[in-house]
């Protein structure tokens, strides 16, 4: 298999007290070079609802609208080999360095994983015990086909430490 992918540069500045983490981007993100790209993925849809704003279709509008509400994005894997975008089809994989970043932003209180597939390599990460509190969400992939508001529901945790800040 010679599909090698890179995620992202992270969504981080010095007052940001929430980390979310997916595993790797997609075909799609890939390809527009953003976060959550997909159409179909309910990501940003989910954090303008959480966040209580209007939502934007407008890639810098949502990284800013995540920034100014103090929430980091990166991905746990920095690169692997894969074949479209199932995180099944993921081979090979080498992590960012998940530490360095909460050694160098010890303002982060919480770490929120997009789906399964980020919340196991995050334990391969950080051990079976952390520091920090670890949430595993439901993927925001259309491939997780629960519904929208069931989604919602449980990435509303985000909340009781958005408030928090």
């Amino acid at each position: 298999m010679s599909n090698r992918i890179s995620s992202f540069a992270p969504v981080i500045s010095k007052t940001s007290k929430i980390l979310i983490l997916g595993s790797v981007p997609g075909v799609k993100s890939l390809e527009m070079q953003q976060y959550y790209a997909h159409p179909q993925n309910q990501f940003w849809r989910i954090i303008f609802e959480l966040l209580g704003k209007d939502f934007s279709g407008d890639y810098e509008t949502r990284i800013e609208t995540i920034r100014k509400n103090n929430i980091a994005l990166w991905d746990v894997i920095d690169t692997c080999e894969r074949e479209g975008s199932l995180d099944t089809k993921i081979r090979n994989e080498e992590h960012n360095d998940i530490t360095k970043i909460l050694n160098d932003h010890p303002s982060i209180s919480v770490i929120f994983c997009n789906g399964q597939k980020s919340f196991k390599n995050l334990k391969k990460i950080l051990g079976e015990e952390s520091e920090i509190p670890v949430f595993v969400l439901p993927s925001t992939s259309p491939l997780h086909t629960i519904s929208f508001d069931k989604k919602l529901k449980e990435w509303e945790i985000i909340k009781h430490f958005y408030e928090e800040t």
